[in-house]
């Protein structure tokens, strides 16, 4: 990301007032531990290198027991959408190609 996408993205936080509010879900998570409802509910995991969270495929397994689509790429990071944005449509496309 060059530096003015970088100011870009704070300006927004600081002149939204939503740095706070976007950073609530981190806390709330940090006190669930372990202890999920299980997911049965088809799931795709692609985990982006520059991601905090990169789980091994027997960890994402475990967490969704309905995994159609597992994959690990070389490019990307928690906004992966907007840094790759090819590469995350193509992610989705593939993931999701054996629902159709």
């Amino acid at each position: 990301m060059s530096r003015d996408e970088i100011l870009d993205n704070i300006t927004l936080y600081w002149l939204t007032n939503t740095a706070t509010s976007s950073g609530r879900i981190y806390w709330e998570n940090n006190a669930v531990g372990n202890k999920l409802a299980e997911i049965v509910i088809p799931a795709a995991v692609t985990v982006f290198p520059g991601e905090v969270y990169r789980p091994p495929k027997s960890w994402a397994a475990r967490a969704y027991r309905n995994l159609i689509y597992y994959n690990r790429v070389d490019r990307g990071g928690h906004f992966a959408a907007w840094e790759e944005p090819d590469l995350f449509s193509a992610e989705l496309r593939a993931a999701f190609r054996s629902l159709r």
